[in-house]
């Protein structure tokens, strides 16, 4: 009986596990107006989050929030570079766990656009590339070059088989809904003339022909062929149309702000702007949009791309470098998210119908009925507020916004409108209150001096000067270029002569050491890394040294041939001689790849003891191409640690081994350009919206948690220029500054809305909330009247009610908490008067 009973029940889960197989899996396909799952249309909000870019560990808390943002799908590369190192050998571990992090999105019940490429450009290394695979002889990349074809099949079938075997596409009862072939080729296909056309044609066909069961897209592609979905890439994707009448209309690349570059200010996009943004492309049948980045990260080690991109990835992002909420780019976007979501069935089964409402005015009415639709109300001039007359009321525009009406009466959401509350997590102010610095004493510290020039017996030389990356390999950062100039027939006996040094480098820097003392550092920008450096030198007679290292700041990642963009010096010149000039370049040279350091491998723990390192009261500051090591305690709490490195000039650190990337605090960005209150009206591009001019592009360095080990950990510094390590501080942040206002005539949260019923209550509500694990733990100002100042610095105005002690009994020991913006609640100060709520309040762990 026993036996039976363990028969029938095997029986019964053999059932159930084919029936659940059956019940889960999803098809996808689209027509003109959207993606169709399972037979219904969709309207779908994505945001781009790039696994190597954080780490496993908090993958599952940044894709939970972006899930809270009202996303429905996670968008991402694929790094081909990580994934397969060596040719043939395959890596997927890690922060390059690709398997693990879409079964993680699977699991918050979110959907992936898997976006293969191979070329991702994404600001990484090469553009996802292996460096391995331009050394192929006769290989071109991105044409009909049937080698390059060759490896990019390869590797679009690896990890499309990948996918399958774990059963990740929605077909097999996963979340991949979507992928992506090639990365915006559109931007450079004119460079390859008639092999480019061939090229699209081919990559398209050989995507379709993996059978993935999901459409496949091509961002930036006009000439997309059938059955492939061209889409959007840009700030604004309104006016796209995609490139036939049977495909929706698709956005995969808006730019909530922009990528960090050394010597560069801090670029940032108004919330205002971005919302309107998204807001029109809906309005005018946009169907999918997607957020780069949603959440930016950290180029971790040397996976910046190039050149000179920054370390910190933040992007201005909705959620920031740390995974902490970035206020009030979030809230508004979920609010926008929530509103058009109410607008959902009306823009699936109906075609807009436009109707002007004046100059630079005009809506967009989505009819399921004559008494059933759902409207957009555009004001898209930049300079001028408006009220307009709409189907018998009278609506308020700002300028350079949307006001969304899910029942063509109620306007639930306008995108000028901020109501969610600020977060100053960004601002240095709030880093200084709220974080644990903990500095890093002198006597702490030991040293390795690296050699200039050659230092090991796997040199070589050759005549004339050799392009960099050809040469490395891209296995360092650096290259050695060692000579000598012979004066004796220049100079009198025991006598010297100032001569002129001039090099000529395709970039990104150079330090110049003239008989092993430096006479001279060069470098490029992000825009142009090519650069010129001269110095002044005495030579003395008889034989001189010159030794040139030449650093790389990323490889290139974007462009036509970019893969064949070169680095290193081109020519050297020795100028102000008596006769005439003299060309060293095509001299001997010997070459060495890297550094001593490196070459030992400093960096690592199992040479934290080493008797290799100096230690000694008076550590050497301001010194170029010297190693420093030190151990720290962890930061208690569980708040984000960085380094400071203010006080450094350029550089790599590692923490326990593991490298957080590149530093460059000693390059400033221009001292003018900038606007911390950038108006959101008009037009936006990358530099529009500036802060920090004047000052490094970055400061802090991301330390994953996860990196730390109770006790003491290991930190090592490779200085190229000269900084004192002892300004170096780790700080974490244990608090936050959050801050609302909202005022008796602002709409209720868009939230409360309800089709058929509208508001529950037409009272405005003030929001404030702490990260997750934290709580509000003061309230630091609270006026109800007509408040003046900013967030950071707000005070009370001529009508003032301190209503302090409400806030406190709502909202202190919560992690979140709402107040209603109402004299019932709060008093009257000054009857008559519109009055605003203003709370500022700190957040601890």
């Amino acid at each position: 009986m026993r036996n039976m009973f363990i028969i029938l029940l095997s029986a019964i889960l053999l059932f159930e596990g084919s029936f659940w197989n059956t019940a889960v899996s999803t098809t996808v396909t689209y027509d003109s107006k959207a993606l169709v799952i399972d037979g219904k249309r969709r309207i779908l909000q994505s945001g781009s989050v790039h696994y190597p870019r954080t780490t496993p560990e908090v993958w599952p808390e940044i894709i939970r929030k972006a899930k809270e943002g009202g996303l429905d799908v996670i968008e991402t590369y694929v790094f081909w570079n990580y994934h397969e190192p060596v040719r043939g050998e395959y890596y997927f571990g890690g922060r390059f766990d690709l398997v693990r992090f879409v079964k993680e999105v699977h699991e918050a019940g979110l959907f992936v656009h898997l976006r293969i490429g191979p070329y991702a450009c994404a600001e990484w290394n090469y553009g996802g590339f292996p460096v391995w695979l331009h050394f192929i002889p006769g290989i071109q990349f991105r044409t009909t070059n049937s080698l390059f074809k060759k490896e990019m099949e390869r590797f679009l079938a690896k990890i499309v088989n990948l996918m399958k075997d774990e059963n990740l596409f929605a077909s097999q009862g996963g979340p991949i809904i979507l992928a992506q072939v090639e990365n915006e080729y559109g931007n450079v296909e004119w460079a390859y003339g008639v092999a480019g056309e061939l090229y699209v044609k081919w990559a398209a066909a050989t995507a379709v022909g993996l059978n993935t069961t999901v459409p496949w897209v091509m961002c930036a592609q006009e000439d997309a062929p059938d059955p492939i979905i061209n889409t959007c890439n840009g700030f604004y994707c309104d006016r796209f149309s995609p490139n036939s009448p049977f495909k929706p209309k698709m956005w995969t690349e808006n730019y909530v702000g922009w990528f960090l570059a050394f010597g560069y200010a801090v670029p940032f996009r108004p919330v205002e702007d971005l919302a309107f943004a998204v807001a029109r492309f809906f309005e005018t049948g946009g169907t999918f949009q997607n957020y780069y980045m949603y959440f930016g990260g950290t180029n971790f080690g040397r996976t910046a791309g190039g050149p000179l991109v920054a370390t910190s990835y933040d992007y201005d992002a909705p959620i920031n470098e740390y995974g902490f909420i970035n206020q009030p780019k979030w809230g508004h976007l979920r609010d926008l998210h929530i509103s058009i979501e109410q607008c959902e069935e009306h823009l699936i089964n109906a075609n807009a119908t436009q109707i002007s409402l004046g100059k630079n005015l005009e809506a967009h009415v989505y009819y399921r009925s004559h008494n059933d639709c759902a409207a957009f109300l555009a004001n898209y001039g930049s300079s001028t507020d408006a009220t307009v007359n709409f189907r018998g009321n009278s609506y308020f525009l700002p300028a350079w916004s949307v006001s969304i009406l899910p029942d063509c009466v109620n306007v639930i959401f306008n995108t000028a409108k901020v109501l969610s509350q600020r977060t100053l997590d960004d601002d240095v102010f709030t880093w200084n209150i709220t974080m644990h610095d903990s500095s890093l004493p002198s006597s702490s510290w030991s040293w390795y001096k690296e050699q200039v020039g050659v230092w090991g017996n796997n040199s070589f030389e050759a005549s004339g000067l050799l392009e960099q990356i050809n040469t490395t390999k891209d296995t360092s950062d650096f290259l050695w270029y060692s000579t000598s100039i012979n004066m004796t027939a220049k100079t009198e006996q025991n006598q010297t002569k100032e001569v002129g040094l001039l090099i000529w480098s395709l970039g990104h820097a150079a330090l110049l050491f003239v008989n092993k003392r430096l006479v001279g550092f060069g470098y490029g920008n992000h825009d142009d890394a090519s650069f010129i450096m001269s110095a002044k030198v005495k030579l003395h007679s008889g034989s001189n040294t010159v030794d040139v290292l030449s650093m790389m700041i990323g490889l290139q990642n974007y462009g036509p041939w970019f893969d064949v963009q070169g680095a290193g010096l081109y020519s050297v010149v020795l100028t102000d001689l008596t006769d005439s000039e003299e060309d060293l370049s095509s001299m001997q040279w010997t070459y060495q790849v890297g550094l001593e350091g490196e070459f030992l491998g400093l960096q690592n723990v199992s040479l934290a003891n080493s008797s290799i390192w100096t230690k000694g009261r008076a550590i050497p500051v301001n010194q170029s191409l010297i190693w420093y090591k030190t151990v720290f305690l962890p930061p208690e709490g569980k708040g984000p640690i960085s380094l400071n490195l203010s006080g450094m000039g350029k550089g790599q650190a590692w923490v326990n081994g593991q490298s957080i990337g590149r530093y460059w605090s000693s390059y400033l960005s221009p001292s003018s350009g900038c606007s911390e209150d950038c108006d959101y009206r008009g037009t936006y591009d990358a530099s529009k919206c500036l802060k920090k001019c004047g000052q490094p592009a970055q400061t802090l360095y991301h330390v994953p948690r996860s990196w730390l080990q109770p006790g003491e950990n290991l930190l090592v510094i490779h200085e190229e220029l000269g900084g004192d390590p002892s300004t170096i501080s780790v700080v974490t942040q244990n608090g936050q500054l959050i801050c609302n206002r909202v005022s008796e005539a602002d709409l209720p949260p868009a939230d409360t809305w309800e089709p058929g019923v509208g508001f529950a209550s037409r009272t405005p509500l003030l929001r404030l909330s702490c990260e997750t694990g934290w709580h509000i733990a003061s309230v630091r100002f609270a006026s109800f009247g007509t408040p003046g100042g900013n967030c950071g610095a707000l005070s009370p105005g001529s009508c003032h009610a301190d209503v302090s002690s409400i806030v406190h009994k709502d909202c202190v020991g919560k992690q979140a908490c709402s107040i209603l913006v109402s004299t019932d609640k709060l008093g009257d100060p000054c009857p008559s008067v519109l009055k605003s709520l203003a709370v500022e309040a700190l957040c601890r762990g």
